[in-house]
């Protein structure tokens, strides 16, 4: 039953779980900043340990390791233990498509904050320009150092906000109410930066956060959202010259300069084009195209992990009580879908307590969803690879003797 603190799945509600990462991840993490700070103070010279972690951009890259790694390891910890869901939940393993989604998003973040600079370009205030005589190593050196600290920074940011506590929120919380708890800390976390513009930081941090946040929700997969966050941070900054968050350090000699005559509330001074209007702008844009753009989608297999609790079958839950996937109950037939590495799939009518028997039964499971009727079926076909039944691997016709006849197994 549920209570307090366990849900209808069995599971602990999912501000509980959102609360066990934060303090294990805070705790983590003061330990292993802590440990980088005394180890490297110990066996480097004070000079050399300086410039290492305080005036180069290394600083930035040692900053982003130590954020990445407790933030991956609580968030596995907490998926395992708490909700008995593998590694894979959290987005960041290669899937069908991962490479695609991390290509497009990298031209999604430079083509966004573009936009943003063609806004301040057109208003007036901002100019760009190529610096005579600019010597060709120092750019080609900002540009790569910069493009490996950007990757870590993004990488770090979006394991700890659209990581675990943004997914474990989704099982449970529409996607709108999910954001909120993400993207407001994610906004708080960067009022610490240099130069930061009032109001405008945290207004445009916060949208940037539900910008990435809804591109974690269309992909379920944390390739789009982190290409997407280092394609706009190293346009922003290695190409376009402008500040990142305020801050130049990690950009020295980027390939054009960067200068904001005002207004500042449109522009951002110097807290960079993320600190002004015209940022607010392009932001608004990119979540709206991130949105509706037919040009993203989520696998089956991680649609699963975030479209509902995974039932606890040791609290004798039924998955088709909790599955977001699942249909209500009702007469007929109900089946499983059952994805098979490397491109199989078939649709059973057995029936199985959790997707742990699906996986013992198939040496080549990869994933599963269901239980389905027979409308949800055809539904699934239609809204995954289209209304065009070539595409499906079977027809609606096929479908519907399956599910009419004595059959326990479709296999396409």
């Amino acid at each position: 039953m549920p209570d307090f603190f366990y849900n209808g799945a069995g599971r602990l509600r999912s501000v509980w779980r959102l609360a066990a990462f934060t303090v294990a991840y805070m705790a983590a993490t003061s330990a292993g900043f802590v440990g980088v700070d005394v180890a490297a103070a110990l066996v480097l010279p004070p000079a050399t340990y300086r410039w290492l972690l305080i005036e180069s951009w290394l600083g930035f890259a040692v900053q982003s390791i130590v954020l990445f790694v407790p933030a991956a390891l609580v968030g596995w910890g907490c998926a395992r233990f708490a909700e008995e869901l593998p590694w894979r939940s959290l987005g960041w393993a290669p899937h069908r498509g991962w490479m695609r989604d991390a290509l497009f998003g990298l031209l999604v973040g430079a083509a966004a904050v573009c936009l943003a600079a063609l806004v301040g370009l057109a208003a007036g205030g901002y100019s760009f320009r190529l610096v005579g005589g600019a010597d060709a190593a120092a750019v080609a050196r900002t540009l790569v150092t910069s493009a490996v600290v950007f990757m870590l920074g993004a990488a770090a940011e979006e394991m700890l906000f659209r990581g675990y506590p943004f997914q474990t929120l989704l099982r449970s919380w529409p996607v709108w109410a999910a954001l909120l708890p993400v993207s407001l800390p994610f906004a708080l976390v960067h009022l610490a930066n240099p130069n930061v513009a009032p109001g405008f930081t945290f207004l445009n941090t916060a949208l940037a956060g539900v910008w990435l946040g809804v591109a974690y929700w269309r992909t379920r997969s944390l390739w789009f959202p982190f290409a997407a966050h280092a394609g706009w941070n190293w346009a922003q900054g290695a190409v376009l010259g402008s500040p990142v968050s305020g801050i130049t350090k990690i950009t020295p000699d980027p390939l054009l300069r960067f200068a904001d005559s005002g207004p500042h509330w449109l522009g951002g001074g110097a807290y960079g084009i993320e600190g002004g209007a015209a940022c607010t702008l392009a932001l608004v844009a990119a979540t709206l195209f991130v949105w509706r753009t037919r040009l993203l989608s989520a696998t089956p297999e991680l649609r699963q992990y975030t479209d509902g609790e995974n039932p606890n079958p040791d609290a004798g839950v039924a998955p088709s009580v909790v599955r977001a996937d699942a249909a209500a109950a009702g007469a007929g037939a109900r089946v499983h879908l059952v994805y098979l590495r490397p491109e199989g799939m078939l649709i059973t009518k057995k029936q199985y307590a959790d997707w742990r028997q699906i996986q013992d039964e198939h040496e080549n499971f990869m994933t599963s969803l269901g239980p389905f009727d027979e409308e949800d079926v055809l539904d699934f076909f239609e809204n995954q690879y289209g209304a065009d039944e070539a595409r499906w691997g079977v027809t609606r016709a096929e479908i519907r003797r399956f599910m009419a006849s004595d059959e326990t197994t479709l296999s396409l």
